[in-house]
């Protein structure tokens, strides 16, 4: 009867290690010299569990308490077999901290190597500069495609017999009643009426200095006269006769060529840029920023321009901004109060839209630069620069060296309002000569 395991047969080389029917241990038969303890009487056997990896911090060490498989010798037992070698160490010697071939990675206790340290000074780098072309190439893309938008319709140097320029940038203002590009619904509910052609509602001359920024308003109903000219379509030499007319009269003559030229020959100023927007153009830009927020001091009603404004601050929509720039007969002044609040108007519009919340918000932004470049008809030497500059100085009418002021007005004639030429002729030297502005207007 085969008495070996797993049926296995052979002479005792071959039984060497691996167990016997005896009751003495392997090792004390093949080495009887060493002498045993009596083991302990043999628990019940254990269901076989799942082998504990050593940690990979340490190297691997068949001395590990219960050799690695939770079932190992009871306490106090000595096979007596030792070959004086320790598994899992390396070349760093019996100790156990050698180097552990792949997993050791030399004599520093089984270290692992894992990924290397992350380099946030130069993750920080890339991401800056993933940054800074993200918002150049946002910036360039923005600028061609608003000055794409720019209509560049009027040709200054059409313009005869100009003055010479003075230091500071003056840029003509012009808000026209145009309704080009109005449906009969819009021109309703606008009440600008559908009389064809367009005509001058409003004019200013915005003076850029390094005094700060002046705005001055000339009512359309300023008596001018009206200089030799050369007609912007025809090219036509048009002799000056002394013929006075109202300043609105210039425009729907011969466009704006002729009113920039009829402003230099009655001021004396040279005028760098022209600005114009019409009806539907200013309600939408109005619209677009979500309104305009206006301090009224009074109230008052006009039926023709459609306004209905109570005392105190309210938020006014692109109808309700247009019927406020348009009044004239609610007030005692007439024309000259309207300029008072067209200005008031324009300064809080720019103020209000030149902020963080508009310029870094493009779903903002986009809808506002939209609706006012499409309808804005500038110079054909006009730059974005030079208009953001404008929009700027705008902003900068009422508060710090702003000035904001009505053409000085000494009478009337035959119910046009005549300027004081003394002291127009004082303003546009401090103008010319970028000054501090100390004339008083109406």
């Amino acid at each position: 009867m085969n008495d070996w395991p797993d049926r296995r047969t052979g002479d005792r080389s071959e039984r060497y290690g691996r167990g016997s029917a005896s009751s003495q241990p392997e090792g004390a038969r093949a080495m009887p010299h060493i002498q045993r303890r009596p083991s302990s009487p043999q628990r019940p056997q254990m269901p076989p569990q799942r082998p504990q990896v050593p940690p990979q911090s340490q190297g691997y060490d068949d001395r590990y308490q219960d050799g690695g498989y939770g079932n190992g010798p009871e306490p106090g037992y000595d096979s007596g077999y030792n070959t004086g070698q320790v598994y899992g160490s390396g070349s760093g010697g019996s100790d156990g901290r050698g180097g552990g071939g792949r997993r050791g990675g030399g004599g520093d206790g089984g270290y692992v190597q894992g990924r290397p340290a992350p380099d946030w000074r130069r993750r920080i780098k890339l991401g800056a500069l993933t940054l800074v072309v993200v918002v150049l190439a946002v910036s360039i893309s923005t600028y061609f495609w608003a000055d794409s938008k720019l209509k560049r319709e009027v040709d200054l140097s059409k313009v005869i017999e100009r003055p010479e320029s003075g230091d500071g940038t003056n840029y003509l203002i012009v808000g026209s009643d145009s309704r080009e590009g109005m449906s009969a619904e819009e021109k309703k509910r606008l009440r600008t009426g559908s009389a064809e052609g367009k005509r001058t509602d409003s004019m200013m001359i915005l003076h850029d200095g390094s005094n700060g920024p002046t705005l001055i308003s000339l009512p359309r109903d300023s008596n001018v006269e009206i200089p030799s000219f050369r007609g912007s379509e025809s090219g036509k030499m048009f002799q000056g006769t002394g013929r006075q007319v109202k300043l609105n009269a210039a425009y729907a003559e011969d466009g704006p060529e002729l009113l920039v030229r009829t402003v230099e020959f009655n001021t004396g100023l040279h005028i760098d840029h022209y600005v114009e927007i019409g009806f539907g153009g200013f309600a939408k830009i109005v619209d677009a920023i979500g309104g305009v927020e206006m301090d009224i001091p009074k109230a008052f009603k006009d039926k023709k321009s459609g306004a209905d404004f109570q005392a105190g601050k309210q938020t006014l929509n692109g109808e309700q901004s247009l019927a406020f720039v348009r009044t004239r007969y609610a007030f005692a002044g007439s024309d000259l109060d309207r300029t008072k609040n067209q200005q008031k108007f324009l300064a809080a519009l720019a103020s209000q839209t030149a902020t963080p919340s508009t310029i870094l918000n493009p779903f903002k932004l986009y809808p506002t630069m939209g609706a006012g470049l499409d309808t804005l008809i500038v110079d054909k030497d006009m730059s974005l620069w030079a208009l953001g500059n404008m929009f700027f100085a705008m902003k900068g009418v009422t508060g710090g060296d702003g000035t904001s002021m009505n053409m000085p007005i000494s009478g009337s004639v035959n119910g046009n309002l005549v300027w004081d030429k003394a002291k127009v002729k004082q303003l546009v030297q401090q103008l010319n000569n970028d000054e501090k502005v100390t004339v008083k207007g109406n």
